[in-house]
């Protein structure tokens, strides 16, 4: 057993919908969730900028007295990935790999749809991995710049004219092509579930990367030997690098729970 906690880093608060997903299925993990909030997005940053704000991320979780890290941020998963493994010995995972393997499974007709930000979408890391778990998936990936933004100041719900409009545009080249599998390249998309879903069709399976990542995160505890006593009950502790104000009447939305924990600003700069 290991109650040391683990560290979970965003380029906001899209990775709280990891947090919910590892306060679900691992509810005796203490966490520490830090969200960029100052600098968010990162999706239309240049490899250089992303690597840069991911090791500043890393450096800050680091001065805690981690067990592992969850990068659940779908840019730096894709794009600094294989930088920041090699620069520190912590136990680091991300979202491509165990989102890559549910879509690669779980189409149907052979048509997988991305959907991400530029970065991600730029990088190609999630059409190599779905066609090394699936050589004759098809793989079309799509940039979506304008949901991060809206899903940070809170325009995810149905029936909000803006992001239905820019939702349609968005999914409809994927709606004409049929896919039968979406992937929600980014852990802010999962609040956008319902609109996605009802423009889209039941028919289609949308694979959230928040969810994956806790499986695994669960999946590779147990293997490394570093699951918290089973007994106790976790916790979390927040950070962001902007202001807190407000942050916690949002985050508790990305939760699906009320947030009464205490939430720092972190000068991210320094590190």
């Amino acid at each position: 057993m290991d109650n040391r906690p683990v560290g979970v880093f965003d380029s906001g608060l899209g990775g709280l919908t990891a947090v919910r997903e590892i306060m679900n299925i691992l509810p005796s993990e203490n966490v520490i969730y830090f969200g960029d909030t100052g600098r968010v997005p990162y999706g239309g940053r240049s490899r250089e900028t992303i690597i840069k704000y991911a090791r500043q991320d890393v450096q800050f979780l680091q001065s805690f007295d981690l067990k592992a890290i969850v990068i659940a941020c779908g840019t730096v998963s894709t794009t600094a990935m294989d930088v920041i493994t090699r620069e520190y010995t912590l136990p680091i995972f991300g979202v491509v790999d165990p989102t890559a393997r549910r879509a690669a499974g779980a189409t149907r007709n052979g048509k997988i749809a991305l959907i991400g930000t530029q970065a991600t979408v730029r990088s190609g890391a999630y059409e190599r991995l779905i066609q090394k778990w699936n050589p004759e998936a098809e793989v079309r990936a799509y940039p979506c710049p304008l949901f991060v933004p809206l899903v940070e100041n809170g325009r995810f719900r149905r029936g909000d004219i803006v992001i239905e409009t820019v939702a349609s545009e968005y999914l409809k080249p994927i709606r004409d092509w049929g896919a039968d599998t979406l992937v929600l390249g980014c852990t802010h998309y999962p609040l956008l579930m319902d609109v996605i879903g009802e423009y889209l069709g039941g028919g289609v399976v949308l694979v959230n990367s928040g969810v994956e990542v806790a499986a695994d995160l669960k999946r590779q505890l147990r293997i490394r030997d570093l699951t918290a006593d089973p007994g106790q009950s976790g916790d979390c502790c927040y950070y962001v690098s902007d202001s807190v104000e407000g942050f916690s009447q949002l985050a508790s939305v990305f939760l699906n729970r009320d947030l009464s924990d205490s939430v720092e600003k972190v000068d991210i700069e320094k590190y």
